[in-house]
C-alpha cells in the first residue's frame, strides 16, 4: 500500500537499546488513500513519540468498510511492504511479474530494496479489512534486488488462552518462513480469558488491537491504540472478559537514523531526492506494473527544505523527531 498523502511528513528514526520496560499508549490519526472517495485508513506508526518498533516503521489499519481499495503503481526503496488481509480479497501486481490474489490468513512480502514498483486493488465482494505495515531493511541490505514471496499457509503458535499466526519472526518456538532481514517478531494472536506471551528481553515489543478491549501489561485498551512495551520483557500478560484479537509486533532495536518520506526509506536527503527523480523520470529502477496502461501515481514534491536528520530526546529507549 502507499503512503498517498500529498505532503509527506519527513521522519528521521533513531532508536537506542536500552533494558528499559514502559507502557506508553498510542493513538491512530485517520489519513485518506485516495482523495474524497478514498479509502480511510487508521495511521498507526510511524508517530512522533513511536518511530519505530525493531524494524517495523509502519502501520496502516483499514476497515471494515465496503470501500474498494484502488491503489493504483507505486514506488518503494528500502523497505518491505507486508499485507495481511483480515477479511477479502486485495489483488497484488508488481514491476517483478507478480500478479496474485491476497486472502485472509495468507502473506504477501514485498522487498523492495532499490526499487520496486507494485498496485493494490480490493476484489469487489464483500467488506475490506486489513493491516499493511513495512520493514526497514538494515543498511547492508538496503540496495538490495527486489524480492516477492506469498505465504500461503503460515505457522500457528499456541499457549494457554492464547493461539494466532506467526507472520514475520519467531514468537517462542514458532518461527515463520517469511524472509526477514533484522530480528523480529510480528504474531496475529486471538486471546479468551487470560494468557502469556514469552518475549525476548533484548527486543522492544508493542502491541496493536485488532478487536475488542483487552487489558495488556495491566493497561486496559481499544481498537486501534497500540502499546508500546519498551525492551527488558521475558513475558507478557494479557486478559480480557471476551475473545480478543491482537497484533504483537517486536524486534532488535533498530540501530540506523532512517529519513522516510512518501513510499521511500533512506538515509539521507540526497538518497530520497535520488528515488523520487527516478520514479518521476519512468526510470527503469522501478520498471513497469503491468495491466494499468500506464497508470500510476506521481510523487509528491519535495519540500522546499534538505531532509536532514533533527532528533528530540525523551524519557525512553528512543529519540525522535
Amino acid at each position: 500500500m502507499s503512503n498517498l498523502d500529498t505532503s509527506p511528513d519527513v521522519t528521521l528514526c533513531h532508536t537506542e537499546a536500552d533494558d528499559h520496560a514502559v507502557t506508553e499508549v498510542f493513538e491512530p490519526r485517520a489519513v485518506p488513500l485516495g482523495g474524497l472517495r478514498a479509502v480511510r485508513v487508521d495511521r498507526v506508526m510511524p508517530q512522533r513519540g513511536l518511530p519505530t518498533v525493531g524494524a517495523w516503521c509502519f502501520l496502516d489499519s483499514f476497515g471494515p468498510h465496503d470501500t474498494a481499495m484502488r491503489v493504483l503503481p507505486h514506488p518503494h526503496t528500502g523497505l518491505q511492504t507486508v499485507t495481511w488481509p483480515l477479511a477479502g480479497e486485495i489483488r497484488h501486481r508488481d514491476s517483478l511479474g507478480s500478479d496474485v490474489l491476497v486472502r485472509p490468513g495468507q502473506l504477501n512480502l514485498m522487498t523492495a530494496g532499490r526499487g520496486v514498483a507494485h498496485s493494490e486493488l480490493s476484489e469487489p465482494a464483500g467488506p475490506l479489512h486489513g493491516l499493511q505495515l513495512w520493514v526497514a531493511l538494515p543498511a547492508e541490505r538496503a540496495d538490495m534486488a527486489p524480492e516477492f514471496e506469498q505465504h500461503v499457509s503460515l505457522p500457528v503458535f499456541t499457549a494457554p488462552g492464547a493461539t494466532g499466526t506467526v507472520l514475520l519472526g519467531t514468537l517462542g518456538d514458532t518461527t515463520s518462513p517469511a524472509t526477514t532481514h533484522t530480528p523480529l517478531v510480528g504474531a496475529d494472536l486471538t486471546v479468551t480469558g487470560s494468557a502469556t506471551l514469552p518475549l525476548r528481553p533484548d527486543h522492544e515489543h508493542a502491541v496493536l488491537v485488532v478487536s475488542g478491549t483487552p487489558t495488556v501489561a495491566g493497561v486496559s485498551l481499544a481498537r486501534n491504540q497500540l502499546l508500546y512495551l519498551g525492551t527488558g520483557r521475558t513475558e507478557l500478560r494479557l486478559s480480557s472478559t471476551e475473545a480478543v484479537r491482537v497484533l504483537l509486533l517486536g524486534g532488535e532495536p533498530f540501530p540506523d537514523e532512517l529519513v522516510m518520506w512518501w513510499n521511500f526509506v533512506g538515509r539521507s536527503h540526497d538518497e530520497i531526492a535520488a528515488a523520487r527523480a527516478d520514479w518521476e523520470a519512468g526510470s527503469a529502477r522501478f520498471g513497469t506494473v503491468a495491466g494499468h496502461n500506464g497508470d500510476r501515481i506521481p510523487a509528491p514534491d519535495l519540500p522546499g527544505i534538505r531532509l536532514t536528520p533533527r532528533r528530540k530526546t525523551r524519557e525512553s529507549p528512543f529519540q525522535t523527531q
